[in-house]
């Protein structure tokens, strides 16, 4: 579970905009700051899972966020710098932010609508916040401790915080620990240990507990030194109260469910398209030989990296330009990076990848081509194309079911999709689907078997007596093949079939 929250934590700070591991950066700092005011296990145990979990609701209105205030990455990474009490500060970086990105004429119309619903929206992300993120702590069997802290991430010392307005020593020790050490970091990483120690003096007494401001500026130095010199992810996880705890299969099932779940809500859009592709590909799995439970899992988590791309992209009713397409290619790489973080992860992120790959090269973020994607990493893409296309898009209605196969089939015959994944994810979507493939090129099912063993190497004469046919046919299978794939010679045959996934 310690790893597993880690991992989420990095889909985070991809979120909020703050570069890699703040959320381990602050972790460590909460933990050593625990040490020092001697806290036992128990308690540096929330102080962990507070910290990590703080700041996951953060993207659960990240539409409305993209509404009123443009690049919902940015919007919260700026945030993090504004000091919630100072009201002058606070209405000049609402007022900077209002229709950010887009023409005067609709920043202006953004700015009417905001005095009519963006401030009750507003009002309400603290609240969404803390409560997506209880939620989420909630589905993956955390003590009632940790959701009490979690619940008071945007209280503060002297009472001007949300959501209960609670004061000085009302605010738990592991969030007045978490509050500090989140933006100690977020200005360690612009200023150094001077403008971490400096915002922490400034704000004592205000946001921060006065004591622990104190504890802060005399292990600041040492607390950032030893941050420069050991690999965060191993410094947390040997903080980590709790890091020889291990879930079960089944448990690891149902977390995972969880984060899939979450992760969908960063759009309106996406609302339980993991959850779906998960079940599909699974239901699908054994028809073509993929591992059940690693293409369930995969499906689970393979839109971990969405959480990187700003709303902005996602729910935008117009075409991409260049540069918001080269965003939305990373989101598979972020997927793997995530992924691969965790030990016992690992091998799902591969697989999780290539759910925008392609047989033909033509996908993303590497544009691997047949021959290096697994039978999961082929149905994933299926899977994950049908749920899409079965679902609304900000610049589209859903597809129905028919119009979604024939796209399907169109993809096989593109050489995109994998003729046998696609056939197994609509026989597991419901559809009727008949059993002799459709192959690329226009190839037939004995052309295929030909093209397999001339791929081979195998003699015209070799096939020949391998499907006991006579040599002639064998010669004129061979010739209707490498006019169909537009070749002349075996080498090139067999690049086509192992492009197209034939082999």
């Amino acid at each position: 579970m310690t790893e597993l929250l880690a991992a989420l934590s990095l889909g985070a700070d991809l979120g909020l905009g703050h570069p890699t591991e703040h959320v381990l950066r602050q972790t460590y700092i909460a933990l050593h700051l625990a040490e020092r005011r001697a806290m036992d296990e128990e308690e540096r145990e929330i102080v962990y899972y507070a910290s990590l979990l703080a700041w996951l609701g953060c993207h659960i209105d990240a539409y409305e966020q993209a509404k009123w205030f443009g690049d919902d990455q940015v919007f919260k990474y700026e945030a993090a710098y504004v000091d919630d009490a100072d009201v002058l500060g606070t209405v000049a970086f609402l007022l900077r932010h209002i229709g950010d990105g887009r023409p005067l004429a609709e920043r202006v119309r953004s700015g009417v609508g905001f005095l009519a619903d963006g401030r009750h929206d507003l009002e309400q992300m603290y609240m969404n916040h803390w409560r997506a993120a209880s939620a989420l702590s909630e589905d993956l069997g955390l003590s009632d401790a940790v959701r009490d802290s979690v619940a008071q991430t945007f209280e503060r010392w002297d009472g001007k915080g949300e959501p209960d307005g609670i004061k000085g020593e009302e605010v738990l020790p592991s969030a007045r620990l978490v509050h500090l050490a989140d933006v100690a970091e977020v200005f360690h990483h612009t200023g150094g240990v001077e403008a971490a120690v400096e915002v922490a003096r400034a704000r004592s007494g205000g946001q921060f507990d006065p004591a622990l401001v104190k504890l802060f500026q005399a292990e600041a130095e040492a607390i950032f030194a030893e941050l420069e010199q050991v690999t965060t992810w191993d410094a947390v996880m040997g903080k980590a109260p709790t890091a020889s705890r291990e879930l079960s299969d089944d448990e690891l099932d149902r977390v995972l469910a969880a984060i899939a779940d979450f992760v969908d809500l960063k759009s309106p859009y996406t609302l339980g398209h993991s959850r779906g592709v998960a079940e599909l590909a699974a239901a699908a799995a054994g028809e073509v030989g993929a591992n059940t439970r690693t293409v369930r899992r995969a499906g689970l988590v393979h839109d971990l990296g969405r959480m990187g791309v700003a709303n902005t992209i996602w729910d935008k009713r117009a075409p991409l330009t260049a540069g918001e397409v080269e965003r939305v290619r990373l989101h598979p790489y972020y997927t793997d990076r995530i992924l691969s973080s965790v030990p016992a992860l690992a091998c799902l992120a591969p697989v999780a990848a290539q759910h925008h790959e392609r047989l033909d090269g033509s996908g993303y973020p590497r544009g691997s081509t047949a021959g290096s994607l697994s039978p999961e990493g082929r149905l994933l893409a299926v899977a994950d194309c049908y749920q899409a296309w079965s679902e609304p898009r900000p610049y589209r209605e859903a597809l129905d079911a028919g119009a979604v196969a024939a796209r399907l089939r169109d993809e096989v015959k593109a050489g995109r999709l994998d003729g046998g994944a696609v056939d197994a994810v609509l026989r597991a979507a419901g559809h009727q689907v008949r059993r002799n493939r459709e192959w690329p090129a226009g190839l037939t099912a004995r052309e295929v078997e030909v093209l397999r063993l001339l791929a081979r190497g195998m003699s015209q004469k070799e096939i020949a007596e391998r499907l006991v046919i006579s040599r002639k046919t064998a010669s004129n299978h061979v010739e209707h093949i490498y006019a169909k794939i537009g070749v002349s010679n075996r080498a090139m045959a067999s690049l086509f079939a192992t492009r197209h996934g034939l082999l």
